[in-house]
């Protein structure tokens, strides 16, 4: 190689060095607004006294509304016009059937898209043979000072009762809003896919009134302290701008049945087992989407400066930050459509051999994909091509992606950024589903967001035993609501 060339590229490689440093100093998060958000008033023992009451309400739904407690229901819907008696004298409450709750607050310029605030009133049933692990009682809405405990103290009760708090709080003060504002309140979300959407019912409701929404706000992850020494001591506010889809395939597979004692090589179940090992040895690709970039970009920029010498360089490490993500189940699920067998079944008794044995797969669709990529997928990777592949009822493809540059998205940004100087706002993906992927009919900017600051160990309680929100994060909660109805009802 001439001697030219290579002193260039030795010039080269070390002008690239000499400017990491300069590049990571420069890699700093963007700067927050001066100005201080105005103060808001909150009620905070009528929002624990509230939230701990609407717990022991069993508000569980079924599938199946045959099967359903509406008495629950009604009891809960009481108590709502109970508590809030501003809300039921000043809002319009439409009729949309048996369980969801539709108010209208009319704004002064109907003209303007509205807004809309999503929450859902059921929540899931406790486990069998887990009721005696809880702490308190899951429907006793015990309030101890620290924590208020019960099922739908995080899921999503305390949501759902915070924008209620804000809306009455908000008439109370002789606040009117410019836009129309709509509190969609579902009663079945917990019940996957299901036929009876109350969700479903109210977006009718938008789509066949000529109702265009100018954004939604739904439940989402909360506000998640991140503290990795010497590297990162933030509090990360994920904003979820689209969610997963869902779906479950079984795959079967056939042979001659028979009794056991005359048994072959291979029953149908031997031959499961390498369509299971096909599937497993072949995940779907995995990619950093420009949502992802973005989540990693306000990351790294809000990292200690050491650190930043290797986060502000993520698109030249882009292809290792990937592979590395493969090997870790939870960060894998952000960046690729996920799959696990979660069932099996073959013969009906020890000694029959199976004529079919079948297997569900769990597949979680990364938003681009559909149901049926994840079906051709694993028509691909199964080398049995006599394997049946069948998806079940109740499938959903995933959201769209909402845009990060909308209106709504940077008035939650500057909320909680001028709430908590110490909090990272960043888009992410829903792992689960939620109700807000059926607005997409009426609305563009839809967004998954629940700003209460809850620790990483008690976000895992949502769903399972000794479920409990901080009583410290409450007053924070109807804060935002109040400051999000006073900036997005506007023009």
């Amino acid at each position: 190689m001439d001697n030219r060339i290579k002193y260039s590229m030795l010039i080269g490689l070390g002008a690239a060095l000499a400017a990491v440093p300069v590049k990571a100093y420069l890699f700093k998060p963007e700067k927050i607004s001066a100005e201080e958000l105005p103060d808001e008033n909150v009620d905070l023992d009528r929002f624990r006294k509230n939230l701990s009451d609407a717990i022991k309400i069993p508000t569980i739904a079924s599938k199946d509304p045959e099967l359903t407690d509406w008495s629950t229901f009604e009891q809960f819907h009481k108590f709502l016009e109970e508590r809030y008696p501003l809300i039921h004298s000043g809002l319009e409450l439409i009729d949309v059937g048996k369980g969801p709750l539709l108010y209208k607050w009319k704004g002064s310029d109907s003209s303007l898209d509205a807004i809309a605030l999503l929450s859902h009133q059921d929540v899931v049933p406790i486990s069998e043979g887990t009721y005696d692990d809880w702490e308190h009682p899951p429907f006793e809405g015990f309030d101890d000072g620290e924590y208020i405990w019960g099922r739908g103290a995080l899921d999503m009760k305390n949501h759902l009762i915070a924008v209620m708090e804000s809306v009455e709080a908000l008439l109370s003060e002789g606040f009117r809003p410019v836009r129309d504002v709509y509190i969609c309140l579902g009663h079945n979300e917990e019940v996957m896919s299901s036929d009876h959407s109350g969700a479903i019912t109210m977006c009718k409701y938008f789509a066949d009134n000529n109702i265009r929404l100018d954004c939604v706000l739904d439940e989402g992850g909360a506000i998640l302290p991140v503290n990795v020494k010497g590297v990162l001591n933030k509090n990360l506010a994920g904003i979820g701008v689209a969610e997963k889809g869902y779906a479950d395939f079984e795959v079967s597979v056939t042979a001659k049945g028979g009794h056991s004692s005359q048994s072959p090589n291979h029953t149908a179940l031997g031959y499961l087992a390498d369509v299971i090992k096909d599937i497993e040895n072949n995940q779907f690709k995995a990619e950093l989407s420009p949502m992802m970039m973005q989540l990693f970009d306000k990351i790294g920029r809000n990292c200690s400066y050491p650190a930043r010498l290797v986060t502000c360089n993520i698109k030249l490490l882009k292809p290792l930050l990937t592979k590395v993500m493969t090997f870790i189940p939870p960060a894998a699920s952000l960046i690729r459509t996920t799959q696990g067998v979660t069932m099996a079944s073959g013969s009906p008794a020890p000694n029959v051999l199976p004529q079919k044995a079948s297997i569900n797969v769990n597949v979680r669709i990364y938003p681009g994909e559909t149901v049926e990529d994840a079906k051709n997928h694993l028509r691909k990777v199964i080398k049995n091509k006599k394997a049946e592949i069948t998806v079940k009822p109740g499938w959903k493809n995933p959201s769209k992606i909402s845009p990060t540059d909308s209106r709504c998205f940077k008035a939650i940004e500057d909320i909680c950024m001028r709430t908590d100087s110490n909090n990272i706002v960043a888009p992410y993906l829903v792992m689960g589903g939620t109700d807000a992927c059926h607005y997409e009919e009426v609305c563009d900017n839809i967004y998954r967001y629940s700003p209460f600051l809850v620790s990483t160990s008690l976000l895992l309680t949502t769903h399972g035993t000794n479920e409990r929100i901080p009583v410290s994060s409450m007053e924070d909660g109807i804060k935002f609501f109040k400051r999000y109805i006073r900036k997005l009802s506007d023009k």
